[in-house]
């Protein structure tokens, strides 16, 4: 029998109540003093408790694993704290979906999704390699002060308004000046709706599904879009854009000719460039401008935060498929069934 574990964080009561859903036993691999929620939602089998989440490439948890005859399912907090060299050499638990694609979720480096959007011929916003290229309104992307693994937001008009809000931001403690030019991310900042889709590619029955559609509830950003005009500008708050939660939504029938192209097209960049490709969920975060085109700004190479918002109830797309709604986490426990029953697990691990 089978086991499906997950790192407890980020999207982990999905993939485990799914797979319970689907008659899975379940382990989490939580860090002391996070570990209660999957203590107090009886959906883990097994939970084990470490001092810190990289602990988990230990020999004694790596023969837990085994023993439970596990197989992950990655998320993005596996990837930022157990780390990718670790994910890719040291951790020999079969992985549900690429293991070798989680990295190419950074913006920068020799691998990056930047580089699979182009390959795929995504309309993605243009990218400054340093400040005194800016001459037009960007969004900054950069490491916060404190919590490295956060990315920290900013915007800005040109370059001058750059230096000014990032200078301030450093007296703020909430950047260093010196990730600009080492590790920040400066892109065109494009205006339009925002919308996080989360898709499905399935090896087993080859075919991309569109699951679901969130929005990102940010802090401290939807308190300051709730005040008036008046109140923003006597306060003057630094505006953060710290991801705390989501929300269902969907989009327009006629856009999603769109979004299944680009699905697609982003499918096939990541079977060239990181062979076997995309396996399971990821997630496409687009904007969609005045005039109806559909822009990629951020890439998820595996299960999105935004689909915890499905449990219950399903993806709003899924229905189209099962005749059913279902969970990200139900369909990926499908996935794994069916592979079982085949006997194509490799065919969905790696």
């Amino acid at each position: 029998m089978y086991t499906i574990g997950v790192l407890g964080s980020h999207s982990a009561l999905d993939v485990l109540d799914g797979a319970k859903d689907e008659g899975f036993r379940t382990v989490v691999v939580c860090q002391k003093g996070r570990e209660k929620p999957y203590l107090m939602f009886p959906v883990a089998d097994e939970v084990i408790v470490l001092d810190k989440f990289v602990d988990m490439i230990r020999d004694d948890v790596i023969e837990k694993l085994k023993s439970l005859n596990t197989i992950f399912v990655p998320n993005r907090s596996f990837a930022v704290y157990v780390g990718y060299d670790n994910i890719e050499k040291r951790f020999p638990i079969p992985i549900f979906g690429n293991r070798y694609l989680l990295r190419w979720e950074e913006r920068t480096g020799e691998c990056n999704y930047y580089k699979l959007l182009d390959h795929a011929g995504i309309r993605r916003p243009k990218t400054f390699k340093s400040i005194d290229e800016v001459d037009r309104p960007v969004i900054v992307k950069i490491p916060e002060a404190k919590r490295r693994v956060e990315r920290g937001f900013f915007i800005a008009r040109d370059r001058d308004d750059l230096l000014k809000k990032a200078k301030k931001l450093e007296e703020e403690g909430i950047i260093k000046l010196e990730d600009l030019e080492k590790t920040a991310s400066i892109e065109e900042f494009i205006i339009g709706a925002h919308f996080n889709v989360n898709y499905f590619y399935s090896p087993i029955l080859r075919r991309l599904e569109l699951h679901s559609i969130d929005r990102r509830v940010q802090t401290n950003l939807d308190g300051i879009i709730r005040l008036p005009a008046d109140i923003q500008l006597e306060l003057r708050p630094t505006m953060r854009m710290i991801e705390v939660g989501h929300i269902a939504s969907t989009i327009r029938e006629s856009l999603l000719q769109k979004l299944f192209e680009i699905g697609e097209a982003f499918v096939r960049a990541t079977q060239e460039l990181v062979p076997p490709g995309i396996i399971g969920p990821f997630t496409l975060q687009v904007l969609v401008t005045p005039e109806l085109e559909v822009v990629v700004y951020d890439v998820a190479p595996r299960i999105g935060g935004g689909t915890n918002v499905y449990m219950g109830i399903g993806g709003q797309y899924s229905k189209l498929y099962w005749r059913r709604p279902i969970s990200m986490g139900r369909r990926i426990a499908i996935e794994i069934k069916m592979a079982i029953e085949q006997d194509a697990l490799d065919k969905i691990t790696t």
